[in-house]
């Protein structure tokens, strides 16, 4: 009888440390991360890393704001001519504004560039063009994203992120699109 009250003791207390461990290993929730401060002047670079589908607005060297991004439908690799989902390597410069685009607004890049030019006309093609970072397409409602990589070429964040780039990314910014 003893044998078997010591069996029960030491049941309760494996029970009891299981539970205790139980408690102490919980994940904790975090509290939601804290609004960013509003971001004050233009942005002095703008670099998109298509690999990690990331674009990063800089102000004095440093990163201010970091955004995921939607690319072309077939985005590895440099554009090559108009159609090929890719969504082009190399350093442009935004120098066209439009409010009225079929996306929640669009900052145009310099794409073609010489060499593009250069390179497809030599190969025989058209080198595309039209490149942008826009928002979602107008049509769907204020909020919706579209998932996955689905442009044509260009650069795609929400609607929200967009107006803030708009606000802080006058012609002229400089724009490094990574491999």
């Amino acid at each position: 009888m003893k044998r078997l009250a010591r069996l029960f003791a030491l049941l309760a207390l494996l029970a009891l440390f299981g539970a205790a461990a139980l408690l102490w290993v919980r994940p904790v929730p975090q509290p939601p991360p804290l609004p960013l401060p509003p971001l004050s002047g233009p942005v002095d670079l703008i670099v998109v890393e298509k690999a990690a589908r990331r674009m990063l607005l800089l102000q004095d060297g440093q990163p201010v704001r970091s955004y995921r991004v939607a690319l072309g439908f077939s985005p590895d690799g440099d554009k090559l001519r108009q159609g090929d989902g890719r969504t082009p390597e190399g350093h442009f410069t935004i120098d066209r504004r439009n409010d009225q685009s079929a996306y929640h607004l669009s900052l145009g890049l310099d794409y073609p560039q010489p060499e593009d030019r250069a390179r497809a006309k030599a190969a025989g093609y058209d080198p595309g063009g039209d490149i942008m970072i826009h928002g979602q397409p107008n049509q769907l409602p204020e909020g919706f994203v579209v998932k996955g990589d689905w442009t044509a070429g260009c650069i795609a964040v929400t609607n929200a992120e967009m107006r803030e780039i708009w606000a802080h990314a006058p012609t002229g910014t400089p724009v490094e699109i990574r491999p």
